[in-house]
């Protein structure tokens, strides 16, 4: 039998081969981060929009996957808290069409870092997951000279202060995953 030539040149064969082995490669180098609260809604959003707000102003865009997500079911479905969503918007960041979610089984597996806004959140996830046998979950002041819990705005209604502790915190989780 004989074999049919290929219509495409070896040359763009090559070159989407050569695209494919790139993509594979951006897609293993890439840094997927999931950021935990107990409703999703104040906190875990702000530190979901302010790190993509701070990778996109680095030309980072491209090596990171960022979300957040609950570790109750309270707020399953609700937008960002208005004044939370506020707070973005004084910075210039967006958080439109964001809503409220569970952190599942298939997060954790996914996700290379999951990092909980205070003690309770930790606690919630040992509970959901049992042991962090891969050593993923971190709280996100961890990466600041300040360890402890971001201030949860939902109970001192002090947007600012939250904002200080997750701006902060953001910004040394960047520095820790860049140096890596």
């Amino acid at each position: 039998m004989e074999r049919k030539k290929s219509r495409v040149p070896r040359h763009q064969i090559e070159d989407s081969t050569e695209s494919i082995q790139q993509f594979n490669n951006q897609q293993f180098n890439m840094k997927k981060v999931l950021f935990i609260c107990h409703g999703n809604i104040c906190r875990s959003p702000m530190a979901e929009f302010v790190m993509k707000h701070l990778v996109e102003e680095a030309g980072l865009n491209d090596q990171f996957e960022i979300a957040s997500a609950a570790t109750s079911t309270e707020e399953i479905g609700n937008p960002v808290y208005p004044p939370a969503r506020r707070k973005l918007a004084e910075h210039g960041i967006g958080c439109e069409g964001k809503t409220a979610r569970q952190m599942t089984r298939q997060d954790y597996a996914y996700y290379d870092y999951v990092i909980a806004m205070d003690h309770n959140n930790l606690r919630n996830l040992k509970r959901m997951f049992g042991e962090d046998t891969e050593h993923k979950i971190s709280l996100l002041m961890d990466y600041t000279h300040r360890p402890g819990d971001v201030v949860d705005p939902w109970y001192t209604g002090d947007f600012e202060a939250t904002w200080q502790d997750v701006s902060e915190g953001c910004q040394g989780l960047l520095t820790y995953l860049m140096e890596r």
